[in-house]
């Protein structure tokens, strides 16, 4: 039987499993064009009909996270959302009541789920779904941080576990922890939205005039360029702690905004940015070291928005107490879809796991469709035998290339099917990516894919075992020796956020592969297939309008190669 998962806000999207198979997912802003969109996701919906040939008849369990009385009102009133996105993205500009509809908004996503919320969501949700053709089917609605933990739990390929979800808020909860045994998943904590580790994180970055949801991975990046300061001399301390399991805080939502507002006025950005790192890290490192005392358990899965922070996830698998750690790799809102049709697949079908051996779960596109888009757009191209080695060519001469393979990646990270490619070794390669396509942050790091074998010559690997997060979810060291072969890819801090690449994807290993017959190892500079705040490219048209909007000079596209 099919389950379908969809998930309405924050990077909303859709998936479909079958049995112990992911059959297809996608997020919305890949085919509406707009990043990280928000609203009923009818697109992606269509799309996993479509890409798999299913009938919307024999689709009969849908699956929906998220009833609380905030998320139902948008629901009921989509221009709030519109309005939040608008604003969030610096889509609009500021108006006179943006603040006390801020305070109003953190105080209503504080509401617990009630009779009313969930009636009212599952009428608008029918009303949807009838309007796509869906007719016998049964709704779920199950809680918005067991679908974290469910996709958690299911895709670590742990037989028992600890599992964490952090995130702002969602549900009336900001985390909770559990314990994965004999297949099932016990609440061992719940934490509450009013002391918020995520709204926290998500403060700070908007006070530094970045994007909350969005731009958190700059702050992380920004703290190392801060000089230390040891915790009891960090204002940012006494704003929020966690004791044992709980996590607590003296301030409101709004109350903490004010604070984190009067001591960033106090300190340069770098500083700021390093004492709210060093917050989080405090914080949630101690949560599992009670965690892991309290249950004994030391493999630990976890899922939120918290855990995209790369710093923290590296500090978390070295942790004494910790011997396996896995980070799902659409560990935002946008991976909700995908963990609440695993819930009620093993909640009605006994379906327990799934293996993520890859995450190429969207469309591919036929070799047929692709000529069809090459012929409407003027530029040059031919066919090549072997794709894989004239790749391998160009970037060893120091081009940089747009790289479009089979099916498009699920989640925030490009591996190897929607990328940008480049030398690894060479910083003046990165710096021209930067200023010519990427208009990333000076000291926002790209990330690396490595051959799965040349991993543990590159990084400081510290006993953990790769194959539990290979798919750019943390930091690892760097050997100091490497440091020039991975000067593209490197942190002032000598880490990377590194892809390993096995036999999952042919054409991209065989790419490293010809790479290491001339850097000595299987390195790649990638970074995700797009222009600066656009979504990653979906489709053969999508990659040429971006190719004519580029200065790069070579689109690969399955094995043909494009050219200005």
């Amino acid at each position: 039987m099919f389950v379908l998962g969809i998930w309405d806000g924050h990077d909303a999207g859709a998936a479909l499993v079958k049995g112990d198979q992911i059959i297809f997912a996608i997020n919305e802003e890949r085919l509406s064009r707009r990043k990280l969109e928000v609203g009923f996701p009818s697109q992606s919906i269509n799309a996993c009909l479509k890409n798999t040939g299913i009938p919307v008849s024999a689709i009969r369990e849908v699956a929906v996270p998220t009833s609380d009385p905030a998320k139902t009102l948008t629901r009921l009133s989509p221009r709030l959302k519109e309005e939040y996105y608008l604003l969030r993205r610096r889509k609009r500009g500021p108006k006179r009541l943006d603040t006390l509809r801020k305070g109003f908004k953190y105080r209503f996503t504080e509401l617990r789920p009630n009779l009313l919320s969930h009636h009212l969501s599952r009428l608008y949700i029918n009303k949807q779904l009838g309007i796509l053709g869906f007719t016998d089917f049964n709704l779920s609605l199950p809680d918005h941080h067991l679908c974290h933990a469910q996709s958690a739990a299911r895709c670590s390929g742990f037989e028992e576990c600890l599992v964490i979800t952090l995130d702002g808020v969602g549900d009336g909860l900001s985390g909770s922890i559990w314990q994965f045994k004999n297949e099932q998943l016990g609440l061992l904590s719940k934490i509450p939205s009013r002391a918020s580790l995520g709204i926290f994180f998500e403060h700070v970055t908007n006070l530094m005039n970045m994007r909350e949801l969005e731009d958190e991975g700059k702050v992380m990046a920004l703290a190392n360029y801060a000089h230390p300061i040891e915790d009891r001399d960090n204002p940012l301390m006494r704003l929020i702690d966690t004791r044992g399991l709980d996590v607590i805080s003296r301030y409101s939502s709004m109350g903490m905004y004010q604070e984190l507002k009067r001591i960033l006025w106090r300190y340069p950005s770098e500083q700021f940015a390093f004492m709210a790192q060093r917050v989080l890290e405090k914080n949630v490192l101690s949560m599992v070291r009670h965690a892991i005392a309290l249950t004994g358990l030391k493999r630990l899965s976890v899922a939120g928005g918290v855990f995209s922070n790369i710093k923290l996830n590296m500090k978390i698998a070295r942790l004494d107490e910790m011997k396996n750690v896995f980070v799902f790799p659409h560990m935002g809102d946008g991976g909700l879809a995908l963990g609440a049709a695993m819930g009620v697949n093993h909640e009605r079908f006994s379906v327990p796991r799934y293996c993520l051996k890859d995450l190429s779960l969207g469309p591919q596109f036929s070799k047929a469709a692709i000529r069809s888009s090459l012929d409407q757009w003027p530029f040059p191209y031919h066919h090549l035998e072997d794709v894989a080695r004239a790749a391998a060519r160009l970037l060893l001469d120091g081009e940089i290339i747009l790289w479009f393979q089979g099916r498009m990646e699920l989640g925030p990270r490009a591996l190897g099917n929607r990328s940008i490619l480049a030398r690894p070794d060479k910083k003046h390669i990165k710096d021209r990516l930067n200023l010519v396509l990427k208009k990333r942050v000076w000291y926002q790091p790209f990330c690396p894919t490595i051959l799965f074998e040349d991993a543990p010559s590159l990084l400081q690997i510290n006993g953990q075992d790769i194959r539990d997060n290979r798919f750019m979810t943390t930091a690892f060291k760097i050997q100091e020796k490497y440091s020039n072969l991975m000067q593209g890819v490197i942190n002032i801090d000598g880490t990377c956020r590194p892809q390993f690449i096995g036999d999952e994807n042919p054409v991209y290993r065989d790419l490293l592969l010809n790479m290491k017959q001339e850097l000595g190892k299987g390195v790649v500079l990638n970074t995700s297939l797009n222009i600066h705040g656009e979504p990653v490219v979906c489709s053969p048209d999508d990659a040429l309008d971006m190719f004519q909007r580029t200065e790069i000079s070579y689109l690969f596209l399955e094995d043909f190669l494009v050219e200005k």
